[in-house]
């Protein structure tokens, strides 16, 4: 019977944001899967970088040290992580060895905002807020309000931003006289807790989760490549006596975000 393998992937530490937790993941490698060595390896090194456990700009050991804690060769280590480099979660940097940039951010589908959803899993995050006006909405816009192409809505267009990375394009339309937010104020506060503050009872939502490529005006906003994969995300939101009280159309970046879901059989 082959052994398996552990070690320590230790992460060295700004002590001026030191963080509460230690951020050292144990890592086990089984030679005897058939699951590719570097893939154990990147595989457990992005789950401490999305439990928190490797916060971002923790630095990991360098590749002569990794492949010697792991028993494994350094061409190994160099794919592992040059797989996390390729999906944005580290960067190589001359002189201060292999540092965590970003954690994907995972979001489970609830009545929540994305600010509130960033803020609960400390993402720090932060809008820039491009259109706030009144306005007659667009016939995809008035048919999920239930209104006319006549009738007035408030149109709100921002970009989330978490931890300084630019996450989400969101359109949102609301009837007019429902709330009316200050630029600062949608800075500074997620959309529903501006709702939640004016009274609003928000009760229900019908969601719908696609995908398509950037145009070149997200691209730019999101800082991807042009024709990058976005995820797609359509809301009709109700209040507690059914009335629809928001129509949301957000573009997030694949690359940096997902969508969870729990799926239960029959009992």
């Amino acid at each position: 019977m082959r052994p398996c393998y552990r070690g320590r992937v230790t992460a060295v530490r700004d002590r001026s944001q030191e963080p509460s937790w230690d951020p050292a993941r144990q890592i086990s490698v089984d030679h005897r899967s058939p699951v590719p060595l570097y893939f154990q390896v990147a595989s457990q090194i992005e789950e401490a970088i999305s439990s928190g456990a490797l916060p971002v700009g923790s630095r990991l050991d360098n590749e002569i040290e990794l492949a010697g804690n792991l028993g494994l060769s350094r061409p190994t280590i160099r794919q592992a992580i040059g797989s996390l480099v390729d999906k944005g979660l580290v960067v190589r940097k001359r002189g201060a060895g292999t540092q965590v940039v970003f954690n994907h951010v995972k979001r489970s589908l609830g009545l929540s905002s994305l600010y509130d959803d960033l803020s609960s899993i400390d993402q720090r995050p932060t809008t820039s807020v491009l259109v706030n006006e009144i306005r007659n909405p667009p016939e995809e816009a008035a048919r999920a309000l239930g209104l006319s192409e006549e009738d007035e809505v408030r149109h709100l267009e921002r970009v989330r931003f978490a931890r300084g990375e630019p996450i989400a394009r969101m359109h949102n339309y609301l009837p007019a006289a429902l709330i009316s937010p200050s630029d600062e104020a949608l800075a500074e506060r997620g959309l529903y807790q501006l709702l939640r503050s004016a009274g609003v009872h928000l009760h229900a939502a019908q969601q719908t989760i696609g995908a398509r490529s950037a145009t070149d005006d997200e691209a730019d906003l999101l800082d991807e490549p042009a024709g990058a994969a976005l995820l797609t995300m359509q809301r009709i939101t109700h209040d507690h006596t059914g009335t629809i009280v928001e129509y949301g159309t957000h573009v997030y970046r694949a690359s940096r975000y997902t969508f969870d879901l729990t799926l239960r059989g029959d009992s």
